[in-house]
């Protein structure tokens, strides 16, 4: 009888909220009460609506079908690639719209941060960005939000581009005037020395004609502290976790090669692509080396809260009302741009949760 050898350890108690048969979702949301929302971005799959309610079981056009219809006459109304969502706790849900179905250069005008009113399901305020904002390279990721300064408020976007240079984005909520952070600065930029490994193997980019070159991706992850005053921020390929104050990326006085000194730095989380922040200012981030969920405490002490083989590409955290924690797992490592055209993805993918006990950040007082 051949003996039975000791395995890894897995650990962290994951629910199964929803799985999806169809496009490969990156972003969720939970509103304040507990309704939950979906974004597909186009980056290949037959995306019928970009953004999506689950409402009784069941996949809805998010607010409605015809806003998920891109219309080349009207690209401001009408969602094109969808690359995040985020529910501000009051009674809003923002739409970041990339413009730039696989990754192409985004189109002109299309762009957009969108505001949609939960009560009444319909677009609120749309804010477009001017090109020296959104730059032909730039790849719009997540956002956070703050309404405590300015007369409307402020928020905070990662251009994670894989071309160009990296950046946080700084949107007047009142005004509409955005402009660019950390532009191409160290702390927004790839690691140039990290080489990811994923299910235990290099994940670099493969074409179909054989021919490799590094993935690559800047400002990603982005979290909030819930005074709103500390801003968490890390490089898509890069293990490294960084912070700044939010008063320093408003305040344009402070030119962006001293900006610099005004960046924390917190050590080795592993590498994350989403992050968010619990009222008490932990914030949690995915390690899709490792199929794992870390937790970083307000002193710096990072943990391990899951681990779990399921864990394939944990993406964009949730928080929701019942204290769980939300994220979305979608095999992005097993698309077939990193394996010479050949989709090794496996569905479902899913949108797993586990309790925390705690409540999101506050994005007012």
């Amino acid at each position: 009888m051949k003996p039975l050898l000791p395995i890894e350890k897995y650990y962290g108690h994951l629910e199964l909220v929803y799985p999806f048969y169809g496009a490969m979702p990156t972003g969720v949301s939970v509103s304040e009460t507990g309704r939950i929302f979906i974004c597909f971005p186009k980056w290949g799959d037959d995306v019928a609506f970009t953004v999506a309610e689950i409402v009784g079981g069941k996949l809805l056009p998010y607010p409605s079908l015809e806003t998920n219809v891109v219309d080349p006459g009207n690209m401001t109304m009408s969602f094109i690639s969808v690359q995040s969502i985020v529910a501000d706790g009051r009674g809003t849900l923002w739409v970041l719209d990339t413009a730039a179905p696989n990754f192409s250069e985004p189109i002109k005008g299309g762009a957009k941060l969108v505001a949609v009113d939960l009560k009444t399901d319909t677009i609120r305020k749309v804010y477009t960005f001017p090109e020296d904002v959104v730059l032909p390279t730039t790849y719009l990721n997540d956002v956070r939000f703050d309404f405590r300064v300015g007369k409307a408020g402020y928020a905070y976007i990662t251009d994670s581009s894989s071309k160009g240079p990296g950046a946080i984005i700084v949107v007047d909520l009142e005004s509409g005037t955005a402009f660019r952070r950390l532009n191409g600065a160290k702390p927004t930029s790839p690691d140039p020395y990290f080489l990811p490994k994923v299910e235990g193997a290099i994940l670099m980019n493969r074409n179909k004609d054989g021919s490799t070159s590094p993935y690559r991706g800047a400002s990603d992850g982005i979290a909030i502290s819930p005074d709103g005053k500390i801003l968490f921020f890390c490089p898509l390929t890069s293990r490294h976790l960084f912070s700044i104050s939010t008063a320093a990326l408003r305040d344009r006085t402070i030119p962006d090669i001293d900006l610099l000194y005004h960046v924390a730095y917190w050590g080795e989380k592993g590498a994350s692509d989403g992050m968010i922040t619990d009222a008490k200012g932990n914030v949690y981030a995915g390690d899709y080396e490792n199929n794992s969920i870390r937790k970083i405490l307000p002193n710096g002490i990072m943990e391990t809260i899951a681990h779990d083989p399921r864990i394939l590409w944990p993406d964009t955290f949730s928080i929701g009302p019942d204290r769980y924690l939300y994220v979305i797992v979608n095999q992005l490592h097993r698309q077939a741009r990193f394996h010479y055209g050949k989709d090794l993805r496996q569905k479902p993918y899913s949108l797993l949760r586990m309790k925390i006990d705690e409540l999101p950040a506050p994005t007012f007082s």
